[in-house]
């Protein structure tokens, strides 16, 4: 999969207005979703990637979930964003899929690091990785998915309070003291 320009929320995410524009022209002109797709696929699979650690499964995930939307758009409200409901429908083909297997997803983060030449900078760098991990797998579920979806699917906090139904306010909080804590735990190792 190809890095798209459209797809990050930090630098130059396509506008939810253009979305909007989209979903409604999608009612005359149904070619209109693979724009959709194109926005959208790199965060949805990133965010199954995370969740499975399988390119296979988070394949698989992604093409249920736009299969899934596209077969639910004609009933598709415009009271959220177009993105916060595809992750909704991701969240929901994630739990689906995870129950069908009958295993808990795995919590560990990739461990495809980069390697540079500097040997004791990459055993520093593994090592606090590995702290890392830990971390985050003794976090609490609802944890976890708020650092997948602000970071690994790179949703806006806006974006976070449509598919959770909280505020923006309460998820910007919580994924801040989510990483405070973090960050106090991984002191903790180092002191």
């Amino acid at each position: 999969m190809t890095h798209s320009p459209h797809l990050s929320v930090y630098t130059d995410k396509a506008p939810e207005n253009d979305d909007r524009a989209l979903v409604a022209q999608m009612k005359t002109d149904p070619n209109t979703f693979e724009e959709l797709y194109r926005r959208h696929v790199q965060a949805v699979y990133r965010y199954f990637f995370n969740r499975t650690h399988s390119q296979n499964e988070a394949e698989d995930l992604t093409t249920q979930t736009f299969l899934a939307a596209l077969e639910a758009l004609p009933h598709y409200n415009d009271h959220g964003t177009f993105v916060a409901w595809l992750f909704s429908i991701a969240r929901r083909k994630a739990a689906d899929h995870f129950r069908a297997n009958a295993r808990q997803s795995p919590q560990a983060l990739p461990d495809d690091i980069a390697v540079d030449s500097d040997f004791l900078n990459d055993v520093i760098r593994t090592e606090r990785l590995q702290h890392m991990a830990a971390i985050f797998r003794a976090l609490p579920k609802k944890d976890q998915e708020l650092i997948r979806l602000r970071y690994v699917a790179e949703l806006s906090f806006a974006e976070m309070g449509h598919v959770l139904h909280r505020s923006e306010g309460a998820v910007k909080k919580a994924v801040y003291r989510i990483i405070d804590r973090m960050r106090k735990q991984l002191e903790e190792n180092y002191e």
